[in-house]
C-alpha cells in the first residue's frame, strides 16, 4: 500500500490481555498515520481499559446481548466502506462481525493460525511466522499494510481520583508487591496456600507491603480470603474494592506484580511494572508479559511432558495445557527465588 489508508477498522473484542497488546499498535498508527480514521470494535468490558484513548471510534460489543450487539455493529458500519479491516481475532464471533463490515481490504491471520472458518471471512493474510508472541503478531497486521514502525507506548489514562486512591494505600517507604491471583481460566490459577507462602516470604524477608488485587467475582473474593487465612503475616486485601482505573494507579506505583497468565500481567507491562508470571498451563513465549520474560516462572515444557508426553516444541504453537494440577508444577521456591533476584536487580 502506497499512501496511508484513510480509514482502518480493527476487530479485536477480547480478552483484556490481547486488548492490551493491541494498544501499542493503535499508538503506532496514530503517530505515523495521524490522518487515518480509526474504528475499534471491542468487547464491552474490555473497553473500560481503553475507551478514553482519543481520536478513536469505539463500537462496543456486549457478549451478554449478542444479537442486539450484532445489529448495532451492522447499523453503525453498513453505509461505510473502510480502506482496511484488521481481523485480529479468529473466534467465530469475531469472524462473523468481520463478514458484516464493508472494507476494500480484509486482512486476517495466515492459514496456520486460522480457525473457526477465519480464512473464509478474509481476503488477505499476514505473513506466516512460526512461534510468534501475540503482540508481535498484531504488529504484523500494520506491517502488511505498509507501516513498519513500532511505538511501544501504552500511555493509559489514569484520572487524579485513581491516583489519590493509590496514594492512600501504597506505602511510600517499602517494597510494594501486588498479587493478582486469578485468571478467568481457573486451571491457570495457583493455589491460595502457595500464594500465602510467597506473601509471607516477601513480608518477612523483604519487608514488603503485600497487596491482593482482583475483581469482585465470587472466585476472586474467595481466593483473597483463602490467601489471607493461610498467611502468617498480613496483607492489604483490595480484591473487589477498586475500579479498573484505580487498579492501574496501584500497579503503576508497585515494584512488582505476581500473576498467572491473565490481563493484569499485560496491563502491568504497559505501565512499566515488572511481572513475575506463573506459567505452566500456557506458553510465556507466546502470551507472557512482553518485557518480563526473564522474570516468568516457566514450567510449560515440563507440563507438556507430564500431560502430553511431548516437549513444548512438539506441541502446536498456542496449545493450552489447562489440566487439573498443572499449576502445582510451580513450587513456592521458584517464585521466591525470582522475587529475590528481581529485588537484587533493581
Amino acid at each position: 500500500m502506497g499512501n496511508p489508508p484513510k480509514s482502518i477498522c480493527i476487530v479485536r473484542l477480547s480478552a483484556i490481555g490481547d486488548v492490551t497488546h493491541m494498544v501499542p499498535v493503535v499508538r503506532t498508527i496514530q503517530k505515523h498515520w495521524p490522518d487515518t480514521e480509526l474504528t475499534w470494535i471491542i468487547g464491552k468490558s474490555e473497553a473500560r481499559l481503553v475507551h478514553d484513548i482519543p481520536d478513536i471510534e469505539f463500537i462496543k460489543f456486549d457478549k451478554a446481548n449478542a444479537i442486539s450487539s450484532y445489529r448495532s455493529v451492522f447499523r453503525k458500519t453498513r453505509r461505510r466502506k473502510f480502506d482496511v479491516l484488521l481481523c485480529a481475532q479468529v473466534s467465530l464471533r469475531a469472524n462473523f462481525i468481520s463478514s458484516m463490515i464493508p472494507a476494500e481490504m480484509k486482512l486476517g491471520y495466515d492459514k496456520e493460525r486460522s480457525k473457526d472458518l477465519h480464512s473464509f471471512f478474509i481476503r488477505q493474510h499476514i505473513k506466516p511466522v512460526s512461534r510468534q508472541h501475540v503482540l508481535d503478531s498484531f504488529f504484523s497486521f500494520i506491517e502488511h499494510v505498509g507501516l513498519p514502525y513500532r511505538e511501544m507506548n501504552w500511555n493509559y489514562s489514569i484520572p487524579d481520583e485513581a491516583r489519590q486512591f493509590a496514594r492512600r494505600y501504597l506505602a511510600e517507604d517499602r517494597f510494594k508487591l501486588i498479587i493478582s491471583p486469578c485468571s478467568t481460566h481457573p486451571l491457570r490459577n495457583w493455589s491460595a496456600e502457595r500464594y500465602a507462602a510467597v506473601a509471607d516470604f516477601a513480608a518477612r524477608s523483604l519487608d514488603a507491603q503485600v497487596i491482593l488485587c482482583g475483581g469482585n467475582s465470587y472466585t476472586e473474593l474467595r481466593m483473597g480470603e483463602k490467601i489471607e487465612s493461610h498467611m502468617k503475616t498480613r496483607a492489604l486485601n483490595l480484591i473487589g474494592k477498586d475500579t479498573l482505573k484505580q487498579f492501574l494507579a496501584l500497579l503503576q506505583g508497585a515494584d512488582v506484580i505476581i500473576s498467572p497468565d491473565s490481563g493484569p500481567a499485560h496491563i502491568a507491562t504497559g505501565l512499566g511494572t515488572p511481572v513475575i508470571g506463573l506459567y505452566a498451563a500456557s506458553n510465556p513465549r507466546r502470551s507472557g508479559p512482553y518485557f518480563s520474560q526473564q522474570w516468568c516462572v516457566d514450567r510449560y515444557d515440563e507440563a507438556a511432558h507430564v500431560f502430553k508426553n511431548k516437549s513444548e516444541n512438539e506441541l502446536k504453537w498456542g496449545t493450552k495445557l489447562e489440566y487439573r494440577g498443572v499449576m502445582d508444577l510451580i513450587a513456592v521456591e521458584d517464585v521466591t527465588s525470582k522475587l529475590q533476584t528481581l529485588v537484587n536487580h533493581q
